[in-house]
């Protein structure tokens, strides 16, 4: 039986975004495939009494200062294209809507990689759908469907119901990914999770 990866994780966040993208490695050498599990970072943050680091540390200047120096050279050295959002924090609740409407589809892997670059890599203002749209029009992707997706009632239900889920789970914040019960949270622990993956093998 192949082993799977869940993946739970919010386009808002920078090292969301560097996890995703180090996530080939990953399956590439362990032979495991990757679940997406599209969450709002903002209600697990208001149900389990957390904030983003940037926010906590916002009167620190050293550790704020690290914390942006950290995501660059964790970029840097995996050789990933990144750059601070200029629009950070980044709204992303109709974004979120749309990575739901997309799981399991054949071009869920190519929304995710939109969304995320549209953010990560291009700082684009993806709370706006009219720029969505023209993201969505830029990579073949169903437009008409998923921006019907980013502003329906039972979708934005069903997220909210997924993002409880995995607090239920033990989930504080994004990236977290798991293998089988296993939880390990942030970009730095990706190494933690590769030594999991061999332990199973």
């Amino acid at each position: 039986m192949t082993q799977r990866i869940e993946f739970v994780y919010d386009f808002c966040s920078p090292n969301a975004f560097l996890a995703y993208k180090t996530l080939p490695a990953l399956t590439d050498k362990h032979g495991v495939r990757v679940s997406y599990f599209p969450v709002l970072l903002s209600t697990i943050f208001k149900s389990t009494n957390n904030q983003s680091p940037f926010h906590a540390f916002s009167e620190n200047r050293q550790k704020s200062a690290y914390l942006t120096h950290d995501l660059h050279r964790f970029a840097r050295a995996r050789g990933i294209s990144f750059h601070m959002s200029p629009h950070f924090p980044v709204n992303t609740k109709f974004a979120m809507r749309g990575a739901l409407y997309a799981a399991e589809k054949p071009w869920e892997s190519i929304y995710i990689d939109a969304i995320f670059d549209a953010i990560w890599v291009h700082g684009q203002k993806v709370d706006d759908l009219g720029v969505l749209t023209e993201i969505l029009q830029e990579h073949e992707l169903p437009v008409r469907k998923i921006r019907d997706a980013m502003t329906n009632a039972e979708v934005k239900q069903k997220l909210k119901e997924q993002t409880k889920a995995a607090v239920k789970r033990g989930v504080f914040g994004v990236p977290s990914m798991f293998s089988g019960t296993e939880m390990f949270f942030g970009k730095n622990s990706m190494g933690n999770l590769g030594l999991e993956l061999s332990r199973e093998t």
